[in-house]
């Protein structure tokens, strides 16, 4: 949500209905500056918003207004009500605290895949570290969870193939896939990042508060969805060894794998010792803590990088969408940084995920530098802002209605559903996306993340990164992040 000279957005679209409703006189209509538009927060692309809060002068003589407003709006955007305010009030500086909700697969907590090269740094440190008592403890059930899904998946689409075929499988999925499909990985980044910085060129610096240039058009999101399909690439291994119908059998058959990798973590069903086990790393985050390492050029030193979470709660009763079941996270805090909120997802999914102690959240916060990557966009959105102190001062001291969303409820969910959960889920059946991007970070050769290990930040040595290649901090973390963007957002998650 916000306003971009040249391109359609949430906000743009919200004052052209306010225009075109007569909420806005046609003397301040090419102007929202003239109407003192203000946002409470802004949602990016990827990132949708149940609840957000707009201040502006509006003429109001009308009792439907509201229903007017949204007979100009399309579906996916949608005005719940207004209130008078005290005629100092900004929605963005009276803003006390955000909730968040972040939608995430339970399988994104099964461990990693035990051939991949995470999968296995992590036994193999725990050997070294005397730890693998305490490392299958922390595993528990889904220690077990691949041998199994090899066993009823894999199994068969092996059977098929010759030993000369069988013996170079695991090298086409683990040993050489990964180099390109990383390249490729972080190519689309780069291309977003220069779609962001063109577009920031073109919006200047004027205004307000600049803000990123990604937030989805509404062409964009009305764009009628094509039917889910499996969207995972195979791997070709080549080698003069193989006549042609037996490389057309080694890549229909790594093609097959992945597609059983993936179908035997979509019917992965989390158990009520891994889910407590999610609850208690989420629950790390509860206070005040130094989140250096949960965004972007940030320094340990930077007293800015200090951040308080009021609550970060685990949803309890999964549900199932498309065969895949889902949990809500939703985070309450003061106020974020820029990738803040994914970047704690992805901590503590890989906390559970690599049967790392938790306490290594806590140690995140202290001065040593990690890369944590950026989890999906796709699952987070913005819940609903706060104004407990302008309620409980402003609003009572000069007779005005308190902003609550409480109110709304029964709509704002009905939208939830229609509007933004069936988006996400319909999305990532399509796409893959948390699928994708753990197999990614399982399949990284560096020793960035191997602080998840039980050795902890010991074995995380200063990586050796192959000539014309990106350091995984730069690619996973950096790739998508410009300065001029940095500089735009002012810092906020989203």
């Amino acid at each position: 949500m916000q306003i971009m000279p040249n391109e359609r957005t949430i906000e743009g679209d919200l004052f052209s209905a306010f225009v075109s409703a007569g909420a806005i006189s046609k003397a301040n209509a090419n102007d929202p500056k003239k109407s003192t538009l203000v946002r409470c927060a802004r949602t990016d692309k990827g990132v949708h918003a149940a609840g957000n809060v707009v201040s502006l002068k509006l003429i109001v003589e009308d009792e439907d207004i509201v229903e007017k407003i949204n007979t100009h709006l399309p579906p996916q955007i949608r005005v719940w009500g207004f209130l008078r305010t005290i005629g100092s009030f900004s929605c963005y500086a009276a803003c006390d605290s955000r909730w968040y909700e972040y939608l995430i697969p339970t399988h994104c907590f099964l461990p990693p895949n035990p051939a991949s090269f995470l999968g296995k740094k992590i036994v193999e440190l725990a050997k070294e570290a005397d730890d693998v008592e305490g490392y299958q403890s922390r595993q528990g059930a889904e220690k077990d969870f691949w041998k199994f899904a090899e066993e009823k998946h894999v199994a068969p689409i092996l059977a098929r193939l010759d030993d000369n075929l069988r013996s170079l499988i695991n090298k086409a999925l683990y040993e050489e896939e990964n180099v390109g499909e990383f390249e490729a990985f972080e190519a689309i980044q780069k291309k977003e990042a220069k779609m962001e910085e063109e577009a920031l060129n073109k919006a200047g610096t004027s205004g307000q508060e600049q803000s990123a240039p990604d937030q989805p058009t509404n062409d964009e999101a009305t764009e009628p969805r094509k039917p889910s399909t499996i969207k995972i690439a195979g791997t070709s291994i080549k080698t003069v060894d193989l006549s042609g119908e037996q490389q057309a059998s080694l890549d229909q058959a790594i093609k097959d794998i992945k597609e059983a990798h993936y179908h035997a973590k979509a019917e992965y069903r989390i158990t009520p010792e891994r889910l407590e086990r999610v609850k208690l790393a989420f629950s790390q985050y509860k206070g005040t803590s130094n989140y250096h390492n949960y965004t972007v050029r940030k320094m340990a030193t930077d007293p800015s990088a200090k951040r308080h979470m009021k609550s970060f709660e685990v949803n309890g009763d999964p549900m199932i969408l498309s065969g895949t079941e889902w949990i809500s996270l939703k985070v309450h805090g003061q106020s974020f940084m820029m990738h803040q909120i994914r970047k704690m997802v992805s901590m503590a999914a890989l906390i559970v995920r690599c049967g790392t102690p938790v306490v290594r959240i806590p140690e995140s916060f202290e001065h040593t530098t990690i890369a944590i990557p950026k989890a999906p966009g796709l699952g987070l959105l913005l819940e609903r802002p706060i104004f407990d102190t302008y309620n409980k001062i402003q609003a009572e001291k000069f007779d005005k209605e308190p902003i609550d969303f409480s109110k709304y409820d029964a709509q704002i969910q009905e939208f939830k559903q229609r509007e933004i959960y069936n988006r996400i889920f319909e999305e990532d059946a399509k796409d893959h996306t948390f699928y994708n991007f753990f197999s990614h970070v399982d399949g990284y050769k560096e020793s960035s993340f191997l602080y998840l290990s039980s050795k902890g930040f010991d074995a995380v040595k200063a990586a050796r990164v192959a000539p014309g290649r990106k350091s995984v901090e730069k690619a996973l973390v950096e790739a998508s992040d410009s300065e001029e963007e940095r500089m735009a957002r002012g810092g906020e998650e989203g």
